[in-house]
């Protein structure tokens, strides 16, 4: 399949990396002459709809509700969007209802839009919110595919007056990622050498029943673009993500937080830059492959053990496994450090080597020049001050790219490689997985 092309750039030295990991290049900021609210109230709280509602979609309404009104909730199954109507910290009970998205791109009273649907929902959502004029809270992983990386990168630079925000919040972690990040940053650890990022394997199960879909769900409507297939629970709420069909298993559910920080800490994570060569051939799933496909359609089909070496042009291997501690283990020429969600350890650490290196100046900078906030709240400022948001579209579509092109080389078991410059995967056989085709009726807005 043609893959579409865009500008080559020269890819950096170490070094080089890290001065843009430090901020010395120029970073894009919108400023707004403007209210960015529809219609905003005396205390200017912006009106919100959420769009999926499940247990990841509800702790997200809650959280926006801190500085919004949700005005809307909308879900494919009745029972997801009743019961968020009736949370008294998401509707209220006074919150519009919808099965479909639409009606809540529909309203012109509504400012932001939270869009926590499976993944392969993600992308056309969002591009229709941008295109409706609403800022947008999505959930990771964004894309499906490299091509909607393509899609969703274009349209929001036509929309750059438009607040776009993922959910990574481990770049919010003042105390163990954002210590770590700007550790390498700072070249504490000397030139990194290796970064191993352990996400953990993806579930194992199946065979499981195929059965009617109950009433409260649409599961046409679920399916979106994917396949028109049996119902199944084990494909649909919760587990959708260890089918390649929907997610890319723990490659793009961790990968989207992990390697992101990884490759953000080593300056990696600008449009232009990653990795150069994914070596897949360390890497087992739970069902026969045919050519990168499943050969059965009723089990968990994503990888659940695998070693996928990651090459960057200067040098640096970045090894993502299912093999010992999820977190992110950077070795440097001075030293090593080891971070996850609940420590950062190593003798940099425990000697206190950044005293003094990591203050609120360099906090900014990692905040794109905001002061450092919660999470939700930099989205919040963003939307009023304008400026690019701490988890930023752009690098995100990094991260996501090293993310599809690891799951790629998984599901071949082979070494391919890939020219971040033109974005284009440099072997016929993974080329084919540049995109999928779609259903009818759920194809993506091209802006």
């Amino acid at each position: 399949m043609a893959q579409p092309k865009s500008p080559g750039r020269t890819s950096p030295s170490r070094r080089d990396a890290v001065k843009i990991g430090l901020g010395l290049t120029a970073i894009p900021y919108f400023a707004w002459s403007t209210r960015s609210l529809a219609n905003p109230s005396p205390n200017d709280r912006p009106q919100i709809g959420c769009i999926g509602l499940g247990g990841m979609g509800t702790g997200d309404a809650r959280a926006h509700a801190n500085f919004g009104d949700i005005v809307a909730v909308c879900d494919v199954d009745s029972l997801h969007a009743q019961r968020a109507r009736d949370d008294e910290r998401i509707g209220k009970g006074k919150a519009d209802v919808y099965k479909d998205y639409r009606h809540v791109l529909d309203r012109q009273d509504i400012d932001v839009v939270s869009i926590v649907t499976p993944d392969h929902w993600h992308v056309k959502i969002a591009i229709e919110a941008l295109e409706a004029g609403k800022h947008v809270f999505c959930q990771k992983p964004l894309t499906l595919t490299l091509e909607e990386n393509q899609l969703i990168r274009r349209a929001c630079q036509k929309h750059q007056d438009k607040v776009f925000f993922i959910g990574t919040q481990q770049r919010s972690d003042r105390q163990r990622f954002l210590r770590a990040v700007n550790m390498v940053q700072k070249g504490l650890l000397g030139d990194i050498q290796r970064i191993t990022v352990g996400i953990d394997g993806g579930d194992v199960g199946g065979p499981f029943k195929k059965e009617q879909p109950p009433q409260h769900l649409d599961w046409d409507m679920w399916l979106g673009q994917a396949p028109l297939v049996d119902y199944i629970r084990q494909r649909c709420h919760g587990t959708f993500r260890w089918w390649y069909e929907y997610s890319g298993g723990k490659f793009t559910d961790w990968g989207a937080h992990h390697i992101d920080i990884a490759t953000w800490a080593i300056g990696y994570d600008r449009e232009g830059m990653g990795p150069v060569e994914f070596d897949g051939t360390d890497a087992k799933h739970p069902v026969p492959f045919e050519n990168g496909y499943p050969t059965v359609d009723d089990c968990y089909n994503t990888a659940h053990d695998y070693a996928v070496h990651c090459k960057f042009d200067n040098g640096i291997v970045m090894t993502v496994t299912s093999r010992g501690d999820n977190g992110i283990l950077f070795e440097g020429t001075e030293g090593r450090i080891f971070v996850n969600r609940g420590r950062i350890t190593g003798k940099p650490i425990d000697e206190n080597w950044d005293a003094g290196k990591f203050g609120e100046e360099d906090l900014v900078r990692l905040y794109k020049g905001k002061p450092y906030s919660n999470h939700k709240e930099n989205f919040y400022r963003c939307i009023r001050e304008g400026g690019l948001p701490v988890s930023d579209v752009y690098s995100h579509l990094q991260t996501m790219a090293s993310c599809h092109l690891t799951a790629i080389a998984a599901r071949l078991n082979k070494v391919i490689r890939w020219d971040p410059g033109t974005e284009t995967i440099l072997d016929e056989q993974a080329a084919a997985f540049f995109a999928r085709p779609r259903r009818e009726g759920y194809d993506i807005l091209r802006v």
